[in-house]
């Protein structure tokens, strides 16, 4: 998945080990929340009521779109409800974005600065990304930079169930993301990330987003043929600028997320951290076409292993819908 990378460990002309974290109980926990959501949005958006008429039952039917009617047209995917995550994959759809993201982390005298250039394009329902970024790594005055993977990545929603109020929206998706390495000293191996992906939305405010993916690493070094589990959850609550009447503002998206990985092979098999970073997004009021979306949030470890990595970090994000 994308190289948002907290801190790495790292030998000699090998591609780094990413610890952005999870661990395996909480992975199996958190994967069975994410099918109980879909299964409840599933539930509630089937339901009728028993006075409901054939007609409805019509009316609804005749929203679904798509290979074996599998999507439905009264969906929010896609129109802007769901907010950019920090470290984790976007999993909305994206008609015309450009991105700029500076991630920042810190472990005592070992400190780690990331950027990162993004650009996005919708084809209909089909989102292609294109992700550069450049890495700065400092250990006890030791420098290593250079260009990671550039990242080029598609992502396509499956199946959406919306109930008969709108109050529960679901879409359900696969995406597969594909790092080139750029033979720096950061960036020897190639990475191949097919993902799923579910966007719920819960009345007008809540939204979680979630994914998972299984990142394999091609490539020479100790790290060719590592195998991860990755997984994140993204946590939004929109106010509006009716609820929050800030000039210049039109959405205010305080966010919670909780990323990380678990390494299914190799001498780190079965190790996993856990990493959440609490912040906020303002998305403000187009200027002509352009839409500025600003983002900062604090970035935290949570287990032990995520500790030995990072402290401390801090993750800032432009935005530009056009």
């Amino acid at each position: 998945m994308k190289e948002k990378t907290l801190q790495r460990v790292e030998s000699p002309g090998s591609e780094p080990k990413r610890k952005l974290g999870f661990y395996h109980v909480s992975g199996m926990l958190c994967v069975l929340l994410w099918i109980a959501f879909g299964a409840t949005a599933t539930v509630r958006a089937g339901s009728l009521s028993l006075d409901q008429t054939a007609a409805s039952s019509t009316t609804e039917t005749s929203t679904r779109y798509g290979l074996f009617g599998w999507l439905d047209h009264r969906s929010s995917y896609g129109q802007g409800v769901y907010p950019e995550p920090f470290l984790i994959d976007d999993s909305d759809l994206e008609t015309n974005e450009a991105r700029l993201d500076w991630l920042h982390t810190s472990r005592n005298d070992t400190h780690s600065e990331l950027v990162t250039a993004e650009v996005e394009k919708g084809f209909g329902l089909l989102t292609l990304e294109v992700e550069v970024p450049y890495e700065r790594d400092v250990d006890a005055g030791s420098v290593t930079e250079g260009f990671a993977n550039i990242d080029v990545g598609a992502r396509y929603p499956i199946y959406q169930c919306v109930s008969s109020d709108g109050f529960i929206d679901s879409t359900f998706g696969t995406a597969i993301e594909v790092g080139i390495p750029t033979n720096s000293s950061i960036s020897k191996n190639a990475e191949v990330v097919p993902k799923i992906f579910n966007d719920l939305k819960i009345g007008d405010h809540f939204t979680l987003q979630s994914i998972f993916g299984h990142s394999t690493l091609i490539g020479p070094g100790e790290d060719g043929g590592l195998q991860t589990f990755e997984y994140g959850f993204v946590l939004g609550y929109t106010i509006q600028h009716d609820e929050l009447p800030i000039p210049g503002l039109q959405q205010f998206i305080p966010m919670i997320e909780l990323s990380g990985e678990t390494a299914l092979n190799h001498e780190d098999h079965g190790e996993s951290s856990l990493t959440a970073d609490v912040g906020f997004r303002a998305n403000l009021k187009t200027i002509g076409r352009v839409q500025p979306r600003l983002g900062v949030a604090f970035v935290l470890p949570i287990d032990r292993t995520a500790r030995n990595d990072v402290h401390w970090g801090v993750v800032t994000s432009l935005v530009f819908e056009y």
